[in-house]
């Protein structure tokens, strides 16, 4: 089923709650410099476990599947080679299809709100917001929010707060969509120093905000924008979350690291040309250039 998309500014501005953005603004206090938080001392790490448990339910054929993101009750939202979104249930059933009416580049999808999908395409420097039938919600351009400044990356928070990394002064800004303006702004040079950051994605979860920095590593933040902690994990273009850890893909790996005990584990991919992987609840889903495929997970 494709979604029709009406285009309407003002509609979708309203929609959205979203207007160009007052100049009033709260920035929080610059931040120190900060150190790196390592995971504590541990004893020899033991051979990444082997997957041997999960099944496999089925592979799912999605030319250079794209950004994907999983919702609470564990549907599945992936791009696809023309940045259709697709939509597909917790075990791969293809399930709605999002066809945008303008060519684009998305460049994130964020599903984890309960009522909205945030769809940020980054060439046209534009965010939609869709329901959970794929409908489109509203549309706006993020220079009419950051007064013409270049978002690298974005996200919807639980709140329906959106958070921006506006690239063109370095600041990390959240738009408040019950006041319709920037309520925070936080300066990030004083933390870069004379690094060069290649700022990939941007999640709120459990309360903080983690943004990657593929050269530097992830920057953690509170859900009022103020700095908290480093995380020593460069090379990464995004990072999931499941449960109390965080997870990634590196060197043919799956990285679980515990967000509070900061335990560290590995799990050997199913899939070894694995680029991506997201994990549900109840399912594992690889990522390949010629689509993904699904695993049961151990009950």
């Amino acid at each position: 089923m494709k979604a029709n998309f009406r285009r309407g500014t003002a509609a979708g501005l309203f929609l959205l709650g979203l207007t160009p953005a007052a100049r009033a603004q709260t920035a929080t206090t610059p931040p120190t410099a900060p150190a790196e938080v390592r995971p504590a001392a541990q004893p020899p790490a033991a051979p990444a476990a082997t997957p041997a448990t999960l099944a496999l339910v089925r592979t799912v054929k999605l030319a250079q599947p794209g950004p994907a993101s999983l919702d609470r009750k564990g549907n599945l939202y992936v791009t696809d080679a023309q940045n259709n979104l697709r939509q597909f249930g917790p075990d791969g059933q293809a399930l709605a299809t999002y066809s945008p009416p303008l060519p684009g580049h998305t460049a994130q999808v964020e599903a984890w709100n309960t009522t909205k999908i945030l769809v940020f395409y980054d060439d046209r420097q534009e965010l939609l917001l869709l329901d959970r039938f794929l409908s489109p919600i509203g549309a706006t351009r993020l220079p009419e929010l950051v007064n013409d400044g270049l978002v690298r990356t974005a996200t919807l928070a639980p709140d329906d707060n959106l958070w921006l990394l506006n690239e063109s002064n370095l600041t990390l800004q959240q738009y408040s969509s019950a006041l319709r303006r920037i309520t925070v702004s936080t300066p990030l040079d004083v933390l870069l120093g004379r690094s060069k950051p290649d700022f990939r994605f941007l999640r709120e979860y459990q309360n903080n905000l983690y943004l990657v920095d593929r050269a530097g590593g992830i920057w953690v933040f509170d859900n009022l924008g103020n700095f908290r902690k480093k995380l020593p994990f460069s090379g990464l273009n995004w990072v999931g979350f499941r449960g109390d850890e965080l997870y990634y893909v590196k060197d043919g790996l799956l990285h679980f690291y515990h967000l509070y005990s900061l335990q560290e584990r590995t799990v050997l991919l199913p899939v070894a040309d694995a680029a991506h992987t997201l994990v549900g609840e109840q399912y594992l889903y690889a990522f390949t250039p010629a689509g993904f495929a699904v695993y049961q997970l151990p009950r």
